[in-house]
């Protein structure tokens, strides 16, 4: 991990703000959310003003000060619209959406507070979703034995009768109401019409179904093709996939297994997740999720439980055009993406690599400082290859 400077107070690393210098992993939640303002998920000041009454490194007041600015937003969002003021209440519905988001994370798997935070969570969400135009739709995309991944269906308005489609996926934390800021807004912008999708070890498919993770994420990914395929106004030849931080290995795992996809993703690149896992114990700040999105009660479990979660041998099948996105200063290393994309190339696999500087910003993991510049490189990529022409488009302001 790219380690911060040795200054006492906030400061500014080449991944990005760095608000508590001695709570790394409550620092980087905060620059997370803290990028994805200017995606509309918050506000500048209001984000500094929640972390001004936290204490550093409590797992609590994190909760009660991210709730206390969700709730305000939440409220005022339905103010605005009881009054008319519709485009007042979508600003403030998204905001607190991404507040929510905030508000759950660091609670324990079993806290009862976790899954009422995320219902609200999609609630915020799913108001804002409705006004859009088109309007999103909140869809269950058939799984398995009876259970079904919960998600998102966004249209654009410049996407034409039948649209190309990104089926959105998150990683270890990220879920498909924060997909929006990092992969979403930009797509439907573009004529690109989103699936964003709570997969195995995600969002409600594991908070309410209890459904953990799985090696071969080719098996949800072609759940969503299917009742993708299944409708009229998508464009089965043009359906691409992404995967955020843990989501890159799920991406480039479908890449390479579902021959339907037509361009693929890896938002952040992992090359063999037992292998990254191998040196996290016990007291690692994402040791929780890790267990609980793994289904294993210690790490030594998880780590078993991620043994076939690698790439080796697997990307040779890839066949669909592929990017690999990665933060130059990711604080997760960059020697994965490099890994993957020397194999992938070796393999005769049409790769792309592409890593952010410091100067450019974007360059921490997923571009968590700068979601904007991430979503244009992903999204202006995936333009190309689909060939859409944004030059014939119309953009409404703002």
């Amino acid at each position: 991990m790219n380690a911060p400077t040795t200054a006492t107070g906030p400061t500014y690393e080449p991944f990005g703000w760095h608000h508590w210098p001695d709570q790394v992993w409550m620092s980087y939640q905060f620059r997370r959310g803290l990028g994805e303002t200017q995606e509309g998920g918050g506000a500048v000041s209001e984000c500094f003003r929640a972390a001004s009454r936290m204490k550093p490194g409590d797992a609590e007041s994190w909760h009660e000060e991210w709730t206390r600015v969700a709730d305000r937003n939440d409220r005022r969002g339905d103010e605005a619209e009881h009054a008319g003021h519709i485009r007042t209440a979508m600003n403030c519905w998204l905001r607190a959406a991404d507040y929510f988001r905030q508000a759950e994370f660091w609670l324990p798997a079993d806290d009862p507070r976790r899954l009422a935070t995320f219902n609200r969570c999609e609630r915020s969400s799913q108001k804002f979703l409705r006004y859009l135009d088109p309007p999103g739709e909140v869809v269950e995309v058939p799984y398995e034995h009876g259970k079904s991944m919960p998600a998102y269906f966004i249209k654009s308005a410049n996407g034409g009768p039948r649209q190309p489609v990104l089926i959105s996926f998150g990683g270890l934390d990220s879920f498909k109401d924060e997909l929006w800021f990092m992969t979403g807004h930009g797509a439907v912008q573009r004529g690109i019409a989103v699936l964003l999708v709570d997969g195995p070890g995600q969002g409600g498919t594991l908070r309410r179904h209890k459904i953990t993770t799985r090696y071969d994420y080719e098996v949800p990914v072609g759940k969503c093709i299917d009742w993708l395929t299944a409708r009229s106004d998508v464009d089965a030849g043009r359906i691409a996939v992404s995967g955020s931080s843990l989501g890159g290995y799920y991406a480039a795992r479908a890449g390479s297994c579902e021959p339907r996809l037509a361009a693929c993703i890896s938002h952040g690149a992992i090359w063999d997740v037992q292998e990254r896992f191998r040196a996290r114990g016990e007291n690692h700040g994402l040791a929780m999720h890790m267990k609980w999105v793994f289904g294993g009660k210690t790490m030594a479990e998880v780590i078993e439980i991620a043994r076939p979660f690698k790439l080796k041998g697997v990307l040779d099948s890839m066949r669909c055009p592929y990017l690999v996105l990665h933060g130059g200063h990711d604080v997760l290393g960059v020697d994965n993406a490099k890994t993957v994309y020397e194999y992938a190339k070796s393999k005769g696999v049409n790769v792309t690599l592409r890593l952010t500087s410091a100067e450019e910003t974007g360059a921490e993991h997923c571009q968590h400082d700068n979601p904007t510049l991430g979503q244009e490189l992903m999204i202006d990529w995936l333009c190309t290859v689909f060939k859409v022409d944004q030059r014939a488009m119309r953009f409404p302001a703002g």
